[in-house]
């Protein structure tokens, strides 16, 4: 519950990037300038509120998939051995594959309604609406499109969770409190984010459906991923990271902050009414 609450905290606050960082992905036809000065270009063509479209199944996706996420890796944790409680890459890579399998389908819709009448006419209601819709309209197979690279973006929480630890059992607290959790946090998942952002990128266009008229419209992950380099070359792969990392980094640092406190505290009451 803390993963979740933590997350949910983390992506009220600096949603307007991540909505940046979509349009930066898929709309072509939006130059690429500084994240401030296009979150200012939005708010100004569309409303203060369009940097908030589709937050709603976005908090019921994060709060759903955290949930899970904590759920399975502290379970695999509390059952380790004593040698086997240090290895946070594999437990953490472990409680990622279960909640791509069980969650990829709502952040499908997700990206879909984000990008709701910008690159396409896609129109859903909620999350329960765009689920059924594409499984009446497009198969059930489709709401996992994007799955095989989100498998292999297991290794971003994973390599982010690694970080974390590690720096979490080599640096001292000093009783810096909660803005300790927060900059641990931030530059595990700075390294995280960094290494991935390619495959980011591909999950995306996949998850939306990609407009390139000479790629046919099933490419997988592979052939986009090729298509992408040899058509915008190394930089096109990164394309958008510069919101990614603003949004991914700051909230992803807040919702650990919540979730070590929250922890801490419910952890803290539980124990207090057992004593007694």
């Amino acid at each position: 519950m803390s993963g979740a609450v933590g997350s949910m905290v983390g992506m009220v606050v600096f949603y307007p990037f991540d909505t940046v960082r979509c349009r930066l992905q898929l709309d072509d036809s939006r130059k690429s300038k500084n994240t401030f000065k296009i979150i200012m270009d939005i708010a100004q063509e569309e409303g203060v509120w369009s940097l908030y479209r589709g937050i709603v199944p976005v908090l019921q996706s994060i709060c759903a998939s955290n949930f899970v996420y904590f759920y399975i890796y502290r379970a695999l944790k509390s059952s380790a051995s004593a040698q086997e409680k240090n290895k946070d890459l594999v437990l953490a890579s472990l409680a990622g594959v279960v909640n791509v399998l069980l969650t990829t389908p709502l952040w499908m819709v997700n990206t879909r309604m984000k990008m709701s009448g910008v690159t396409h006419s896609y129109r859903y209601k909620g999350l329960i609406d765009g689920l059924l819709k594409v499984v009446k309209n497009e198969g059930l197979g489709t709401l996992w499109a994007g799955t095989l690279p989100s498998l292999m973006l297991v290794s971003n929480p994973a390599i982010h969770m690694a970080v974390y630890q590690a720096i979490k059992r080599r640096v001292p607290e000093k009783n810096l409190g909660a803005m300790y959790f927060f900059f641990i946090s931030a530059i595990a998942k700075m390294v995280a984010t960094v290494a991935t952002y390619p495959l980011q990128l591909v999950q995306t266009k996949l998850r939306h459906g990609h407009s390139q008229y000479d790629l046919p419209p099933d490419a997988g992950t592979l052939q986009l991923f090729l298509y992408l380099l040899k058509r915008q070359g190394i930089s096109g792969l990164y394309k958008g990271m510069e919101a990614k990392l603003w949004q991914t980094v700051l909230t992803t640092a807040l919702m650990f902050m919540a979730y070590e406190k929250i922890a801490s505290f419910v952890l803290a009451i539980m124990k207090g009414s057992k004593s007694k």
